[in-house]
Formats: structure tokens, C-alpha cells, sequence
């Protein structure tokens, strides 16, 4: 053999060598693919997702998708061609690891950062669902009162508390300490909203069972609608807002929000009700749009407009851009009226 054939057939051996370490390296990312969605509007083991007492609820259909993109898990170690696969598939994205999972921080920890999310996500949604639908979120309402109490038969249950002895109340803990700060035995002035009038009720103490020196009138306060929302799946982040935000008012107004239509949508909320951006916005349309079987409305936050303009599915189905929870709330209402014009479209 020679020296030119022999460095030929080392220089292929070693290549061989290089492609099959290249090829078996664990690579440093993750791979993000469209995730589950959820009908809000639907049922969790046999009941609705979201449940609401101490205000009329109205008949809703058609859908109200929240949706996710799926992640893979912090300890999956992909190889080159997993890496290549993913970045040349129209329905994922490569990003790296550190970016998804900082290193500081266990799975575990991860997880429940999402999950806290969700949670903030979901109070934060009630707050902007409530006063889109007209209802004060932050109102003290009477919840219940007790029999034989002070208060029986001069407050009753969704009574607001407006004032106690002239000072403003604007929390349940505001409302509570300052009818505890009444000598017991002494009066104590509530100024009230019952329906449509204000009225001034007067109500003498007594002491607290609890603590004599505290005063008290035997009723339970709390805000003036309870809103209870439980998914079938588990799902974390904060990114579902909006469509929280938007089924509720849905439940508390006259009509259909959707029209019968399957909508989906994304994108974090304020107590103001604005509309934040998100990670994933492409691989949440393909998961909603389903080939076909899901979403022919996809609502957007306006940050994410341009890039969910891009999709390959912005011919398949109506991409909306929203900054608030109004706009996703008038968009719908021009769909409904078949007044497409109105609409802000991504990618058109």
C-alpha cells in the first residue's frame, strides 16, 4: 500500500470517527413542539373548568382554547441529528437548554415556578375577566351573616361595604380591622351598596369570642364573586391568561362570546387587562389548528403579531392581533357580525 493510499484510509477512518462522535454527542438544547390545548369553556371530570358563585351564569358554546407548547424534559440529551431534524420541521424549534432550564435550578423547581404562574395567571385573570364584565373586582361584599348576630336584620348577604365610620374601605383586611378597632358594646356606622341604593347602617358591637377587646358584628366578607378554575390537564406558565380572562367574562354576559366558533388563543394578563407577550407563538397555532379539526380564530398578543404573521397557517385561519382584553372581546363580537374588516390580522 502507499503513503498516499495510507493517508487516504486514515484520513477516512478518522473522518468515520468524527461523524460518529459529532453524531452521538449529547447537544445542548431542547426541543420545543406544539403542546395540548384546553376547551375553558368545557368540563374537568364531569364539571366546568371554571366555576362561578354569587353571579348569573350564562349559557356558553363553541370553544375557548388555551394553548401550550411542549417542551422536552431537562434531562433528555439529544443527539446532531435530533438537533437537525427539529430545526428543519415547520412545527419545532431548537433552543438552548439554559435558556428553558437554567442549570441553577432542579426539574423540580422548574415545575413549580409554572405552576406558580398558572396560579398568579388565573387570580390575575379573574381581576380582568370581572371588570370587563362590569363587576367591581376589589368590592368588600357581605358573604354571609350569622344568625342571632348583630348585623342579623340590617345587613344582608351581598351587601358592599363601602365606609365603616366614615373611613374608605378598600379590602376585606381593611373592612375587618376597622370594626375590630371599635370599642364592644359601641356603635359602628357601615356605609352600604344594596343593588342600586347607598344606605347607612348602624350597628352596636360585640365582643369578639375570640378576643374581648376586639369588636365584632357577626357577618363573613369576601370579594362579590367567586371564580373557581380547575383544568383536566396539568399544564403550568402564565401564558393562558387572556383566554381565562375572556371565558369568564363570557359566563357573566348575556350571548356568546364565540359565536359557536372553536377559538383559540394565548397570551399573559394584567389586572388592567392588557396583554403580554409569549414564547412558542407558531407552535401554539399548529396545536390548535389541529389539521384542520381545531381553531378557526387564533387570538395574538400584538407583540407577538409579526412573528405569528410568519406562520404557514396564516391563510388557514383568522391569526387576531389584541393588546387588551377589550380588543379580543370587540374582535370576537366583529367576527360574530361578519365584519372581518375590522379585524388586525397577522400576516395579512
Amino acid at each position: 500500500m502507499s503513503r498516499r493510499t495510507t493517508s487516504l484510509v486514515v484520513s477516512g477512518v478518522l473522518l468515520v470517527m468524527l461523524v460518529v462522535v459529532a453524531f452521538s454527542i449529547p447537544m445542548p438544547y431542547v426541543v420545543e413542539s406544539p403542546g395540548i390545548t384546553e376547551n375553558t369553556l368545557g368540563e374537568s371530570n364531569g364539571k366546568p373548568v371554571i366555576e362561578i358563585e354569587g353571579a348569573k351564569i350564562y349559557p356558553v358554546n363553541g370553544h375557548l382554547e388555551l394553548t401550550t407548547v411542549s417542551v422536552s424534559r431537562q434531562d433528555y440529551e439529544p443527539r446532531l441529528p435530533d438537533v437537525l431534524a427539529a430545526w428543519i420541521a415547520d412545527d419545532q424549534i431548537v433552543l438552548p437548554r439554559d435558556v428553558v432550564y437554567p442549570p441553577e435550578k432542579s426539574t423540580k423547581e422548574v415545575d413549580q415556578e409554572n405552576q406558580a404562574q398558572m396560579v398568579d395567571s388565573q387570580s390575575t385573570a379573574v381581576v380582568a375577566g370581572l371588570t370587563q364584565a362590569g363587576i367591581d373586582p376589589y368590592a368588600v361584599t357581605v358573604k354571609q351573616v350569622e344568625p342571632g348576630a348583630p348585623a342579623a336584620g340590617k345587613l344582608t348577604a351581598s351587601d358592599e361595604i363601602l365606609s365603616v365610620d366614615g373611613r374608605e374601605i378598600d379590602s376585606t383586611e381593611a373592612a375587618v380591622k376597622a370594626i375590630s378597632a371599635v370599642d364592644p358594646g359601641a356603635p359602628v356606622s357601615l356605609q352600604v351598596r344594596r343593588g342600586d341604593e347607598s344606605l347607612t347602617v348602624e350597628v352596636t358591637t360585640e365582643p369578639s369570642p375570640d378576643d374581648s377587646s376586639k369588636a365584632r358584628i357577626g357577618i363573613s366578607l369576601g370579594p362579590p364573586v367567586d371564580v373557581n378554575i380547575k383544568l383536566a390537564q396539568d399544564i403550568g406558565g402564565p401564558s393562558a391568561g387572556l383566554v381565562f380572562s375572556l371565558a369568564i367574562y363570557d359566563l357573566l354576559t348575556p350571548g356568546s362570546l364565540t359565536g359557536g366558533r372553536f377559538v383559540a388563543g394565548t397570551g399573559t394578563i394584567d389586572a388592567e387587562g392588557h396583554v403580554g407577550p409569549i414564547g412558542g407563538i407558531q407552535q401554539k397555532i399548529v396545536g390548535s389548528y389541529d389539521d384542520g379539526r381545531g381553531a378557526s380564530v387564533f387570538l395574538v398578543p400584538a407583540d407577538n403579531c409579526e412573528e405569528a404573521g410568519g406562520s404557514d397557517l396564516a391563510d388557514e385561519l383568522l391569526l387576531v392581533k389584541v393588546a387588551t382584553v377589550s380588543e379580543a372581546v370587540e374582535a370576537l363580537a366583529a367576527i360574530e357580525a361578519g365584519d372581518e374588516a375590522a379585524l388586525t390580522l397577522c400576516g395579512s
